[in-house]
């Protein structure tokens, strides 16, 4: 095992949750400046003495001694969280202090108050969002932007802005306050997008990235097993993440490469994965709301149950994209409408859906959207639009996967 990309999304998060604990969020860049730090030593020490076995444990107390090392040198220069203000000069009662913070249970809980203290009312939603990706899910901006459809610059400025809000405020969030419910919505959009990072792949690297979608299901489980949290939306949102984690196996080949729904082998989906999911959207129908999550969720549950792409049942998924249009509209919902359509009624149908999008001009540098249209003009046999609408998509491929998948349709069109 190494240092690599999901150790540092699942451990750096919970480390600047305990860390912003005992230094206080207005010090929330020296806690990611002692993150960082661990990250760094663990490169060191590893590369001479080989990867510890428990290396989350070896980078936790890295954390910890780092941070005694910060509170020794600035406990006179530099004002810390109050509960450690107030025990400072005592320095037996320091070490227990710190070591609470790391315990299991306090890192649970600070994970929870830094996502609800991301999504301060004084913040857009999409400041929010982009703040719970960057600081709990280690996205940098580029990775956001992608998330988003918007610009690096854009969310660089959204990401500064919403720290200096956080450093304004004296503590983090308290999970008790009246407030609570109002903010679990930009919490779900956070996590809703860290999943859809790892599953559709804005990645240079990899189309799909699984260790993403498992660290959106753990977020996620953290507000299942909070019970304030564990509304019908939360539940919907957890339903739709394991119906998609599910089909992650078949989504990719043994030579990496994608495999597009109808070429997917079934039986490769985790079955255990499909219960879950299952049975979570049973529990989201206990309340009278009906969120995106919940239709989204459904429309995952109606490809989980067909055994084959001839069997689903595209009349139930076109209706309930066409809810979802009216609940949260967008190119993308949009996108998919048209292509369950196109399933339904025929490619020449599925077409004029796809040329009749609203604000499509925000697909321009989405590669799924020309390859949707090149697919419908191949199975309508106009071989040389097919190939156009694929080489404008392979022009916009953003890994060695989609490359490859796209190249192979643009051989299809010969």
């Amino acid at each position: 095992m190494e240092l690599n990309e999901y150790l540092f999304r699942r451990e750096s998060g919970r480390m600047v949750a305990a860390l912003t604990r005992i230094f206080g969020v207005h010090n929330l860049a020296l806690a990611e400046d002692v993150v960082q730090d661990a990250f760094c030593r663990a490169l060191e020490a590893w590369k001479m003495r080989g990867v510890p076995e428990n290396p989350s444990a070896w980078l936790m107390t890295a954390a910890k001694n780092r941070a005694l090392d910060v509170i020794r040198r600035e406990r006179t220069a530099r004002t810390f969280a109050p509960e450690l203000s107030r025990t400072i000069d005592t320095e037996g009662i320091i070490d227990p202090l710190i070591d609470d913070a790391f315990a299991a249970h306090s890192i649970r809980d600070e994970q929870l108050r830094m996502m609800f203290s991301c999504c301060h009312p004084r913040l857009p939603e999409e400041v929010q969002v982009a703040l719970i990706l960057n600081i709990l899910c280690g996205f940098g901006a580029q990775e956001i932007a992608a998330a988003f459809l918007a610009g690096r610059a854009a969310i660089e400025k959204r990401i500064t802005r919403g720290k200096k809000t956080l450093a304004r405020a004296k503590r983090l969030f308290d999970l008790d306050d009246a407030e609570f419910a109002s903010r679990l919505s930009g919490v779900q959009r956070a996590l809703y997008l860290l999943f859809n990072e790892g599953y559709h792949g804005a990645s240079a690297e990899a189309a799909v990235r699984a260790e993403l979608c498992r660290e959106a299901l753990r977020l996620t489980s953290l507000l299942i097993d909070y019970r304030p949290a564990a509304t019908p939306s939360t539940f919907a949102l957890a339903s739709l993440m394991c119906l998609h984690a599910a089909r992650l196996p078949a989504r990719v080949d043994a030579a990496g490469d994608l495999s597009p729904l109808h070429e997917q082998d079934r039986t490769r989906w985790d079955k255990g994965l499909l219960a879950e999911g299952l049975a979570l959207l049973e529990r989201s129908a206990s309340g009278t709301e009906l969120t995106s999550y919940h239709i989204e969720a459904a429309i995952a549950a109606e490809h989980a149950r067909a055994a084959s792409l001839e069997e689903t049942a595209w009349d139930v998924i076109v209706a309930l994209y066409d809810r979802l249009t009216r609940v949260a509209p967008s190119p993308v919902v949009a996108l998919n409408r048209a292509i369950a359509i196109a399933e339904r009624d025929g490619a020449e149908r599925g077409l004029a859906e796809l040329k009749a999008i609203e604000d499509r001009e925000r697909l321009a540098s989405y590669p799924f959207y020309a390859a949707a249209v090149g697919e419908l003009e191949l199975r309508l046999g106009n071989r040389d639009a097919a190939r156009k609408s694929f080489q404008a998509a392979l022009a916009l491929a953003r890994n060695p996967a989609e490359r490859r998948f796209l190249e192979h349709r643009i051989g299809a069109c010969a």
